[in-house]
Protein backbone atom coordinates (compact mmCIF):
# COMPACT_ATOMS: atom_id res chain seq x y z
CA UNK A 1 0.00 0.00 0.00
CA UNK A 2 1.67 3.45 -1.00
CA UNK A 3 1.56 6.25 1.26
CA UNK A 4 1.05 8.49 -1.52
CA UNK A 5 -2.35 7.00 -2.66
CA UNK A 6 -5.00 9.91 -2.91
CA UNK A 7 -8.79 9.54 -2.71
CA UNK A 8 -11.42 12.05 -3.88
CA UNK A 9 -14.84 12.82 -1.96
CA UNK A 10 -17.22 14.96 -3.50
CA UNK A 11 -19.81 15.99 -1.47
CA UNK A 12 -22.79 18.11 -1.77
CA UNK A 13 -24.91 19.14 0.49
CA UNK A 14 -27.95 21.63 1.40
CA UNK A 15 -25.31 24.36 1.76
CA UNK A 16 -22.29 23.65 -0.07
CA UNK A 17 -20.46 21.68 -2.62
CA UNK A 18 -17.02 20.40 -1.24
CA UNK A 19 -14.43 18.57 -3.42
CA UNK A 20 -12.46 16.68 -0.39
CA UNK A 21 -9.22 15.00 -0.64
CA UNK A 22 -8.00 12.35 1.95
CA UNK A 23 -4.76 10.45 1.95
CA UNK A 24 -5.26 6.87 3.33
CA UNK A 25 -5.22 7.48 7.04
CA UNK A 26 -8.35 9.71 7.04
CA UNK A 27 -6.52 13.00 6.74
CA UNK A 28 -7.61 15.92 4.78
CA UNK A 29 -5.07 17.24 2.53
CA UNK A 30 -7.17 19.77 0.41
CA UNK A 31 -10.39 21.56 -0.10
CA UNK A 32 -12.56 22.82 -2.56
CA UNK A 33 -15.71 24.67 -1.27
CA UNK A 34 -18.30 26.65 -3.09
CA UNK A 35 -21.29 27.90 -0.80
CA UNK A 36 -24.51 26.84 -2.47
CA UNK A 37 -27.94 29.30 -2.94
CA UNK A 38 -29.62 26.43 -1.33
CA UNK A 39 -32.89 26.94 -3.18
CA UNK A 40 -35.53 29.14 -4.59
CA UNK A 41 -39.23 29.09 -4.17
CA UNK A 42 -41.56 29.81 -7.29
CA UNK A 43 -44.58 29.19 -4.87
CA UNK A 44 -44.90 29.95 -1.30
CA UNK A 45 -43.41 26.15 0.56
CA UNK A 46 -41.92 25.20 -2.82
CA UNK A 47 -37.72 24.52 -2.88
CA UNK A 48 -36.05 23.94 -6.23
CA UNK A 49 -33.01 24.10 -7.50
CA UNK A 50 -31.52 24.26 -11.16
CA UNK A 51 -29.99 20.75 -11.44
CA UNK A 52 -26.99 22.17 -13.83
CA UNK A 53 -25.92 24.75 -10.90
CA UNK A 54 -25.18 21.56 -9.19
CA UNK A 55 -23.06 20.29 -11.53
CA UNK A 56 -21.50 23.95 -12.30
CA UNK A 57 -20.66 24.10 -8.42
CA UNK A 58 -19.49 20.88 -8.30
CA UNK A 59 -16.73 21.70 -11.12
CA UNK A 60 -15.76 24.84 -9.08
CA UNK A 61 -15.12 23.43 -6.12
CA UNK A 62 -12.58 20.31 -7.65
CA UNK A 63 -10.75 23.55 -9.35
CA UNK A 64 -10.39 25.17 -6.16
CA UNK A 65 -9.20 21.91 -4.98
CA UNK A 66 -6.42 21.79 -7.75
CA UNK A 67 -5.23 25.57 -7.04
CA UNK A 68 -4.79 24.79 -3.59
CA UNK A 69 -3.18 21.39 -3.86
CA UNK A 70 0.33 20.68 -5.41
CA UNK A 71 0.62 17.07 -6.10
CA UNK A 72 0.26 14.78 -9.05
CA UNK A 73 -3.05 13.85 -10.05
CA UNK A 74 -2.15 10.10 -10.82
CA UNK A 75 -1.46 9.62 -7.36
CA UNK A 76 -5.10 10.21 -6.96
CA UNK A 77 -6.66 6.51 -7.25
CA UNK A 78 -10.74 6.91 -7.06
CA UNK A 79 -13.47 9.12 -6.80
CA UNK A 80 -16.74 8.71 -4.78
CA UNK A 81 -19.62 10.85 -4.42
CA UNK A 82 -22.22 11.76 -1.53
CA UNK A 83 -25.14 14.15 -1.08
CA UNK A 84 -28.20 15.52 0.68
CA UNK A 85 -30.76 12.87 0.47
CA UNK A 86 -34.22 12.94 -0.71
CA UNK A 87 -33.55 15.72 -4.12
CA UNK A 88 -35.22 14.11 -6.60
CA UNK A 89 -34.40 15.16 -10.89
CA UNK A 90 -36.64 14.26 -13.63
CA UNK A 91 -34.54 13.83 -16.89
CA UNK A 92 -34.58 12.74 -21.01
CA UNK A 93 -32.22 10.15 -22.53
CA UNK A 94 -29.13 11.74 -22.57
CA UNK A 95 -29.67 12.84 -18.85
CA UNK A 96 -31.07 16.79 -19.31
CA UNK A 97 -32.91 17.60 -17.04
CA UNK A 98 -36.62 18.19 -17.68
CA UNK A 99 -37.64 20.61 -14.82
CA UNK A 100 -36.05 22.04 -11.73
CA UNK A 101 -34.60 19.48 -8.90
CA UNK A 102 -37.41 19.16 -6.35
CA UNK A 103 -35.51 19.22 -2.79
CA UNK A 104 -35.71 17.53 0.35
CA UNK A 105 -36.85 20.48 2.19
CA UNK A 106 -39.96 21.03 -0.50
CA UNK A 107 -43.52 21.75 1.18
CA UNK A 108 -45.65 20.70 -1.86
CA UNK A 109 -47.92 17.69 -1.40
CA UNK A 110 -49.73 15.83 -4.08
CA UNK A 111 -53.82 14.61 -4.17
CA UNK A 112 -54.40 10.93 -2.69
CA UNK A 113 -56.86 10.63 -5.12
CA UNK A 114 -58.51 6.54 -3.95
CA UNK A 115 -57.02 4.21 -2.13
CA UNK A 116 -54.92 1.25 -2.41
CA UNK A 117 -56.66 -1.99 -4.13
CA UNK A 118 -56.53 -5.61 -2.90
CA UNK A 119 -54.98 -6.95 0.20
CA UNK A 120 -52.36 -4.11 1.40
CA UNK A 121 -55.74 -1.69 1.78
CA UNK A 122 -56.93 -4.03 4.71
CA UNK A 123 -53.60 -4.88 6.16
CA UNK A 124 -52.80 -0.89 6.10
CA UNK A 125 -56.22 -0.78 7.77
CA UNK A 126 -55.63 -3.52 9.95
CA UNK A 127 -52.13 -2.10 11.17
CA UNK A 128 -54.02 1.38 11.45
CA UNK A 129 -51.21 2.66 9.01
CA UNK A 130 -53.58 4.25 6.66
CA UNK A 131 -52.32 8.08 7.81
CA UNK A 132 -48.62 7.10 6.80
CA UNK A 133 -49.57 5.39 3.80
CA UNK A 134 -51.50 8.53 2.59
CA UNK A 135 -48.36 10.90 3.85
CA UNK A 136 -46.46 8.64 2.01
CA UNK A 137 -48.27 9.29 -1.01
CA UNK A 138 -48.89 12.73 -0.63
CA UNK A 139 -44.98 13.47 -0.37
CA UNK A 140 -43.87 11.61 -3.22
CA UNK A 141 -42.86 14.15 -5.30
CA UNK A 142 -42.99 11.52 -8.64
CA UNK A 143 -47.00 11.60 -7.71
CA UNK A 144 -47.14 15.81 -7.78
CA UNK A 145 -45.43 15.59 -11.35
CA UNK A 146 -47.84 13.43 -12.76
CA UNK A 147 -50.36 15.21 -11.62
CA UNK A 148 -49.69 18.78 -12.32
CA UNK A 149 -47.14 18.52 -15.48
CA UNK A 150 -48.15 15.65 -16.86
CA UNK A 151 -46.55 16.96 -20.05
CA UNK A 152 -43.02 16.39 -18.02
CA UNK A 153 -43.73 13.18 -16.69
CA UNK A 154 -44.40 12.05 -20.22
CA UNK A 155 -41.27 12.82 -21.48
CA UNK A 156 -39.18 11.50 -18.26
CA UNK A 157 -36.73 8.65 -19.09
CA UNK A 158 -35.12 8.22 -15.40
CA UNK A 159 -36.09 10.00 -12.31
CA UNK A 160 -32.85 10.30 -10.64
CA UNK A 161 -31.73 11.61 -7.16
CA UNK A 162 -29.22 14.08 -6.99
CA UNK A 163 -26.35 11.24 -6.76
CA UNK A 164 -27.33 9.83 -9.02
CA UNK A 165 -28.02 12.70 -11.58
CA UNK A 166 -24.45 14.09 -10.63
CA UNK A 167 -23.08 9.94 -10.95
CA UNK A 168 -24.37 10.32 -14.48
CA UNK A 169 -22.50 13.56 -15.02
CA UNK A 170 -19.70 12.10 -13.94
CA UNK A 171 -19.40 8.65 -15.41
CA UNK A 172 -22.07 8.68 -18.28
CA UNK A 173 -24.45 5.80 -16.55
CA UNK A 174 -27.60 5.96 -14.84
CA UNK A 175 -25.97 4.34 -11.62
CA UNK A 176 -26.40 5.04 -7.63
CA UNK A 177 -25.62 3.66 -4.57
CA UNK A 178 -28.36 1.77 -2.75
CA UNK A 179 -27.04 3.96 -0.03
CA UNK A 180 -28.37 6.91 -1.43
CA UNK A 181 -32.15 5.39 -1.80
CA UNK A 182 -33.32 7.54 1.08
CA UNK A 183 -36.41 9.17 -1.05
CA UNK A 184 -40.44 8.45 -1.66
CA UNK A 185 -39.47 5.98 -4.43
CA UNK A 186 -40.05 2.57 -4.02
CA UNK A 187 -37.07 1.46 -2.48
CA UNK A 188 -37.24 -1.56 -0.17
CA UNK A 189 -35.50 -0.48 2.88
CA UNK A 190 -35.22 -4.26 4.34
CA UNK A 191 -33.70 -5.91 1.08
CA UNK A 192 -31.78 -3.03 0.26
CA UNK A 193 -33.08 -2.80 -3.40
CA UNK A 194 -35.72 -1.56 -5.70
CA UNK A 195 -39.25 -2.87 -4.64
CA UNK A 196 -40.25 -6.38 -5.39
CA UNK A 197 -42.59 -5.92 -8.35
CA UNK A 198 -46.05 -6.79 -6.08
CA UNK A 199 -44.39 -4.15 -3.28
CA UNK A 200 -47.49 -1.79 -2.60
CA UNK A 201 -45.09 1.24 -3.65
CA UNK A 202 -45.69 0.98 -7.30
CA UNK A 203 -49.42 1.08 -6.50
CA UNK A 204 -48.93 4.09 -4.63
CA UNK A 205 -46.86 5.96 -7.55
CA UNK A 206 -46.92 5.82 -11.04
CA UNK A 207 -42.67 5.02 -11.46
CA UNK A 208 -42.24 1.65 -13.27
CA UNK A 209 -39.28 -0.03 -12.71
CA UNK A 210 -37.40 1.09 -15.95
CA UNK A 211 -37.79 4.95 -15.03
CA UNK A 212 -35.10 4.02 -11.85
CA UNK A 213 -31.19 3.50 -12.36
CA UNK A 214 -29.33 0.52 -11.60
CA UNK A 215 -28.11 0.28 -7.97
CA UNK A 216 -24.86 -0.78 -6.74
CA UNK A 217 -23.46 -1.51 -2.96
CA UNK A 218 -21.33 0.91 -0.98
CA UNK A 219 -17.67 0.05 -2.14
CA UNK A 220 -19.17 -0.88 -5.51
CA UNK A 221 -17.53 0.63 -9.16
CA UNK A 222 -20.30 2.82 -11.17
CA UNK A 223 -18.26 3.16 -13.35
CA UNK A 224 -15.55 5.74 -14.50
CA UNK A 225 -14.34 9.64 -15.11
CA UNK A 226 -15.95 10.58 -18.58
CA UNK A 227 -13.37 12.76 -21.11
CA UNK A 228 -16.51 15.44 -20.77
CA UNK A 229 -16.69 15.19 -16.69
CA UNK A 230 -12.60 15.69 -17.06
CA UNK A 231 -13.25 18.73 -18.78
CA UNK A 232 -15.45 20.36 -16.43
CA UNK A 233 -13.50 19.30 -13.22
CA UNK A 234 -10.33 18.18 -13.62
CA UNK A 235 -10.66 14.75 -12.43
CA UNK A 236 -8.26 12.48 -14.49
CA UNK A 237 -10.30 10.77 -16.94
CA UNK A 238 -10.80 7.14 -16.65
CA UNK A 239 -10.38 7.24 -12.60
CA UNK A 240 -13.00 4.80 -11.15
CA UNK A 241 -16.08 6.14 -9.84
CA UNK A 242 -16.49 4.01 -6.21
CA UNK A 243 -20.46 3.89 -4.95
CA UNK A 244 -20.29 5.77 -1.29
CA UNK A 245 -23.82 6.51 0.48
CA UNK A 246 -25.90 9.67 1.17
CA UNK A 247 -24.53 12.23 3.13
CA UNK A 248 -26.06 11.07 6.76
CA UNK A 249 -24.79 7.59 5.86
CA UNK A 250 -20.90 8.67 5.26
CA UNK A 251 -21.21 11.14 8.36
CA UNK A 252 -22.08 8.24 10.40
CA UNK A 253 -19.51 5.66 8.65
CA UNK A 254 -16.88 8.94 9.09
CA UNK A 255 -17.51 9.61 12.12
CA UNK A 256 -16.10 6.20 12.95
CA UNK A 257 -19.98 5.24 14.44
CA UNK A 258 -20.35 1.56 13.65
CA UNK A 259 -21.14 -0.34 16.84
CA UNK A 260 -24.44 -0.51 17.99
CA UNK A 261 -23.31 1.09 21.26
CA UNK A 262 -22.09 4.15 19.82
CA UNK A 263 -24.35 6.78 18.82
CA UNK A 264 -23.86 9.62 16.08
CA UNK A 265 -25.06 12.54 16.00
CA UNK A 266 -25.15 15.14 13.35
CA UNK A 267 -25.87 18.56 13.79
CA UNK A 268 -27.08 19.56 10.91
CA UNK A 269 -29.49 21.44 8.93
CA UNK A 270 -31.75 18.49 9.66
CA UNK A 271 -30.39 16.80 13.21
CA UNK A 272 -30.23 12.94 13.59
CA UNK A 273 -29.37 10.20 15.87
CA UNK A 274 -28.47 7.16 14.42
CA UNK A 275 -27.02 3.84 15.37
CA UNK A 276 -25.17 1.04 12.98
CA UNK A 277 -26.38 -2.44 12.81
CA UNK A 278 -26.66 -5.57 10.56
CA UNK A 279 -30.38 -6.40 11.33
CA UNK A 280 -33.29 -4.43 10.11
CA UNK A 281 -35.03 -2.76 13.14
CA UNK A 282 -37.26 -0.10 12.97
CA UNK A 283 -37.33 2.39 15.86
CA UNK A 284 -40.54 3.74 15.31
CA UNK A 285 -42.92 1.26 14.25
CA UNK A 286 -43.81 1.14 9.34
CA UNK A 287 -40.81 3.92 9.40
CA UNK A 288 -37.64 2.18 7.95
CA UNK A 289 -33.92 2.33 8.90
CA UNK A 290 -31.98 3.95 6.38
CA UNK A 291 -29.10 2.01 4.03
CA UNK A 292 -25.98 2.20 5.78
CA UNK A 293 -22.62 3.68 3.99
CA UNK A 294 -21.12 -0.01 4.93
CA UNK A 295 -22.50 -3.35 2.40
CA UNK A 296 -25.37 -4.98 4.16
CA UNK A 297 -26.01 -2.61 6.88
CA UNK A 298 -28.26 0.03 8.35
CA UNK A 299 -28.57 3.21 10.41
CA UNK A 300 -31.52 3.39 12.62
CA UNK A 301 -31.88 6.92 12.77
CA UNK A 302 -34.12 9.60 14.82
CA UNK A 303 -34.31 12.88 12.65
CA UNK A 304 -35.24 16.44 14.00
CA UNK A 305 -36.59 17.49 10.58
CA UNK A 306 -35.32 21.18 11.15
CA UNK A 307 -32.65 20.36 13.49
CA UNK A 308 -29.88 23.45 13.42
CA UNK A 309 -31.81 25.00 10.77
CA UNK A 310 -33.39 26.28 13.76
CA UNK A 311 -29.79 28.03 14.48
CA UNK A 312 -29.27 29.60 11.16
CA UNK A 313 -32.92 30.82 11.79
CA UNK A 314 -31.82 32.11 14.93
CA UNK A 315 -28.89 33.80 13.79
CA UNK A 316 -30.87 35.71 11.28
CA UNK A 317 -33.48 36.95 13.31
CA UNK A 318 -32.01 37.94 16.80
CA UNK A 319 -27.90 37.61 15.96
CA UNK A 320 -27.48 40.64 13.13
CA UNK A 321 -25.27 42.19 16.45
CA UNK A 322 -22.69 39.28 16.94
CA UNK A 323 -22.58 38.29 12.96
CA UNK A 324 -21.64 41.86 12.73
CA UNK A 325 -19.10 41.59 15.40
CA UNK A 326 -17.44 38.84 14.18
CA UNK A 327 -16.90 40.43 10.52
CA UNK A 328 -15.28 43.40 12.40
CA UNK A 329 -12.71 40.99 14.66
CA UNK A 330 -12.20 38.67 11.62
CA UNK A 331 -13.62 35.33 13.89
CA UNK A 332 -16.00 33.17 13.42
CA UNK A 333 -20.10 34.17 14.30
CA UNK A 334 -20.22 30.81 15.96
CA UNK A 335 -17.39 32.11 18.51
CA UNK A 336 -19.84 35.02 20.10
CA UNK A 337 -22.49 32.85 19.99
CA UNK A 338 -21.35 30.59 22.33
CA UNK A 339 -20.65 33.40 24.77
CA UNK A 340 -24.70 34.22 24.37
CA UNK A 341 -24.72 30.05 25.66
CA UNK A 342 -21.97 30.48 28.22
CA UNK A 343 -23.45 33.40 29.86
CA UNK A 344 -26.81 31.43 30.55
CA UNK A 345 -26.75 28.59 33.68
CA UNK A 346 -28.13 25.06 32.35
CA UNK A 347 -31.73 24.95 31.59
CA UNK A 348 -31.98 28.24 30.62
CA UNK A 349 -33.83 29.38 33.75
CA UNK A 350 -36.64 27.11 32.90
CA UNK A 351 -36.57 28.05 29.44
CA UNK A 352 -37.58 24.72 27.79
CA UNK A 353 -37.89 24.34 23.95
CA UNK A 354 -39.78 21.51 21.90
CA UNK A 355 -37.90 21.72 18.54
CA UNK A 356 -41.26 20.38 16.05
CA UNK A 357 -41.07 23.29 13.86
CA UNK A 358 -42.00 20.85 11.07
CA UNK A 359 -44.07 17.87 11.70
CA UNK A 360 -43.68 14.30 11.88
CA UNK A 361 -45.27 11.20 11.02
CA UNK A 362 -45.74 8.83 14.09
CA UNK A 363 -43.61 10.13 17.08
CA UNK A 364 -44.47 13.44 17.02
CA UNK A 365 -47.59 12.81 14.89
CA UNK A 366 -48.60 15.17 11.43
CA UNK A 367 -50.26 17.60 13.93
CA UNK A 368 -47.23 18.51 15.91
CA UNK A 369 -46.02 22.09 16.27
CA UNK A 370 -43.29 23.52 17.55
CA UNK A 371 -43.41 25.21 21.54
CA UNK A 372 -41.31 27.36 23.67
CA UNK A 373 -42.96 27.33 27.56
CA UNK A 374 -41.44 28.68 31.20
CA UNK A 375 -40.44 32.53 29.76
CA UNK A 376 -40.39 35.04 32.45
CA UNK A 377 -39.32 38.50 32.58
CA UNK A 378 -35.25 37.38 33.34
CA UNK A 379 -35.32 35.73 29.70
CA UNK A 380 -32.75 37.14 26.44
CA UNK A 381 -31.98 36.61 23.34
CA UNK A 382 -29.14 34.49 25.11
CA UNK A 383 -31.87 32.71 27.11
CA UNK A 384 -33.74 31.57 23.88
CA UNK A 385 -30.41 30.68 21.74
CA UNK A 386 -29.16 28.39 24.92
CA UNK A 387 -33.07 27.00 24.92
CA UNK A 388 -32.63 25.76 21.55
CA UNK A 389 -30.03 23.92 21.84
CA UNK A 390 -30.88 22.27 25.01
CA UNK A 391 -34.35 21.51 23.02
CA UNK A 392 -32.53 19.76 19.93
CA UNK A 393 -30.57 17.96 22.63
CA UNK A 394 -33.42 16.79 24.56
CA UNK A 395 -35.34 15.60 21.71
CA UNK A 396 -32.03 13.35 20.64
CA UNK A 397 -31.48 12.19 23.73
CA UNK A 398 -35.54 11.07 23.26
CA UNK A 399 -34.56 9.04 20.49
CA UNK A 400 -31.28 7.55 21.92
CA UNK A 401 -33.61 6.32 24.45
CA UNK A 402 -36.05 4.90 21.70
CA UNK A 403 -33.29 3.08 20.18
CA UNK A 404 -32.45 1.51 23.22
CA UNK A 405 -35.55 0.29 24.01
CA UNK A 406 -36.29 -1.16 20.55
CA UNK A 407 -32.93 -2.37 19.76
CA UNK A 408 -31.90 -4.27 23.64
CA UNK A 409 -28.40 -2.64 23.04
CA UNK A 410 -27.56 0.02 25.57
CA UNK A 411 -26.03 3.44 23.94
CA UNK A 412 -22.64 3.90 25.73
CA UNK A 413 -20.49 6.36 23.34
CA UNK A 414 -21.64 9.45 21.74
CA UNK A 415 -19.97 10.80 18.11
CA UNK A 416 -21.25 14.44 17.29
CA UNK A 417 -20.56 16.08 13.67
CA UNK A 418 -21.46 18.63 11.47
CA UNK A 419 -21.97 22.08 11.51
CA UNK A 420 -23.23 22.31 15.07
CA UNK A 421 -20.35 19.90 16.52
CA UNK A 422 -18.06 22.85 15.95
CA UNK A 423 -19.63 25.21 18.96
CA UNK A 424 -17.71 24.24 21.99
CA UNK A 425 -20.75 24.73 24.27
CA UNK A 426 -23.11 22.51 22.03
CA UNK A 427 -20.51 19.99 22.39
CA UNK A 428 -20.71 20.46 26.29
CA UNK A 429 -24.51 20.40 26.90
CA UNK A 430 -24.33 17.54 24.65
CA UNK A 431 -22.73 15.45 27.28
CA UNK A 432 -24.55 17.07 30.05
CA UNK A 433 -28.38 16.71 28.56
CA UNK A 434 -26.92 12.74 27.46
CA UNK A 435 -24.78 12.35 30.69
CA UNK A 436 -22.43 10.89 28.55
CA UNK A 437 -18.66 11.94 27.29
CA UNK A 438 -19.27 13.97 23.91
CA UNK A 439 -16.73 12.97 21.04
CA UNK A 440 -16.01 15.20 18.32
CA UNK A 441 -14.06 13.20 15.10
CA UNK A 442 -10.85 14.18 14.03
CA UNK A 443 -11.65 16.01 11.09
CA UNK A 444 -14.61 18.36 10.55
CA UNK A 445 -15.58 16.82 7.05
CA UNK A 446 -17.45 13.53 8.20
CA UNK A 447 -19.19 12.81 5.49
CA UNK A 448 -16.80 13.18 3.06
CA UNK A 449 -14.27 10.92 5.14
CA UNK A 450 -17.41 8.31 5.28
CA UNK A 451 -17.15 8.58 0.84
CA UNK A 452 -13.57 7.95 1.42
CA UNK A 453 -13.38 5.22 3.56
CA UNK A 454 -16.27 3.48 0.67
CA UNK A 455 -13.75 4.34 -2.12
CA UNK A 456 -10.71 2.78 -0.14
CA UNK A 457 -12.04 -0.07 0.30
CA UNK A 458 -13.95 -0.56 -2.84
CA UNK A 459 -10.30 -0.12 -4.56
CA UNK A 460 -9.00 -2.66 -2.65
CA UNK A 461 -6.54 0.41 -0.75
CA UNK A 462 -7.40 -0.96 2.93
CA UNK A 463 -8.63 -5.11 2.71
CA UNK A 464 -12.41 -4.40 4.51
CA UNK A 465 -14.35 -1.78 5.96
CA UNK A 466 -13.08 -2.90 9.92
CA UNK A 467 -9.25 -1.88 9.23
CA UNK A 468 -10.40 1.49 7.09
CA UNK A 469 -12.59 2.76 9.61
CA UNK A 470 -9.16 1.68 12.01
CA UNK A 471 -6.81 3.51 10.09
CA UNK A 472 -9.14 6.53 8.69
CA UNK A 473 -10.70 7.54 11.60
CA UNK A 474 -10.31 8.80 15.20
CA UNK A 475 -11.44 11.30 18.15
CA UNK A 476 -10.63 14.72 18.70
CA UNK A 477 -11.41 16.46 21.43
CA UNK A 478 -13.55 14.87 24.46
CA UNK A 479 -16.18 16.91 26.39
CA UNK A 480 -17.16 14.98 29.64
CA UNK A 481 -20.18 15.63 31.54
CA UNK A 482 -20.61 18.22 34.25
CA UNK A 483 -22.46 16.25 37.41
CA UNK A 484 -24.29 19.39 38.87
CA UNK A 485 -25.60 20.09 35.13
CA UNK A 486 -26.37 16.83 34.48
CA UNK A 487 -28.12 16.53 37.64
CA UNK A 488 -30.30 19.97 36.43
CA UNK A 489 -30.76 18.30 32.80
CA UNK A 490 -32.18 14.53 33.97
CA UNK A 491 -35.11 16.95 36.08
CA UNK A 492 -36.16 19.13 33.45
CA UNK A 493 -36.49 16.32 30.56
CA UNK A 494 -37.50 13.60 32.76
CA UNK A 495 -40.19 15.73 34.66
CA UNK A 496 -41.09 18.70 31.91
CA UNK A 497 -39.84 17.73 28.53
CA UNK A 498 -41.29 14.23 28.30
CA UNK A 499 -44.63 15.55 29.14
CA UNK A 500 -44.48 18.38 26.75
CA UNK A 501 -45.95 16.80 23.64
CA UNK A 502 -48.70 14.79 25.03
CA UNK A 503 -49.70 17.64 26.98
CA UNK A 504 -49.72 20.23 24.60
CA UNK A 505 -50.92 17.31 21.58
CA UNK A 506 -54.99 18.26 22.32
CA UNK A 507 -53.83 22.38 21.54
CA UNK A 508 -52.09 21.45 18.14
CA UNK A 509 -55.06 19.25 17.18
CA UNK A 510 -57.83 22.23 17.90
CA UNK A 511 -55.02 24.75 16.13
CA UNK A 512 -54.95 22.25 13.10
CA UNK A 513 -58.87 22.07 13.22
CA UNK A 514 -58.93 25.93 12.79
CA UNK A 515 -56.28 27.10 11.18
CA UNK A 516 -55.79 24.00 8.79
CA UNK A 517 -51.92 24.49 9.44
CA UNK A 518 -50.39 21.87 9.40
CA UNK A 519 -52.34 20.38 6.69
Amino acid sequence: MSEKSYLLAIDNGTQSVRALLFDLQGNLVGKGKVELQAYYSAQPGWAEQDPEYYWRSLGEACQQLWQQVDIDRRLIKGVSLTTQRGTLIHVDAQGKPLRPAILWLDQRRAEVRDRLKGPWAWLFKLARAEDAVAHFRAQAEVNWVAQNQPQIWAQTHKVLLLSGFLSHRLCGRFVDSLACCVAYLPFDYKRLRWAAPRDWKWQAMPVRRELLPELFQPGERLGQISAAASRQTGIPEGLPLIAAGADKACEVLGAGGVEPSTACLSYGTTATINTTRSRYLEVTRLIPPYPAAIPGHFNTEVMIFRGFWMVSWFKQEFGQRETARARELGVEPEALFDELVNAVPPGSMGLMLQPYWSPGIREPGLEAKGSIIGFGDVHTRAHLYRAILEGLAYALRQGKERIEQRSGTRITRLRVSGGGSQSDAAMQLTADIFGLPAERPHVYETSGLGAAIDCAVGLGLHPDFPTAIAAMTRTGRVFQPDPQAQQTYQRLYREVYLRMYQQLRPLYLRIRAITGYPA
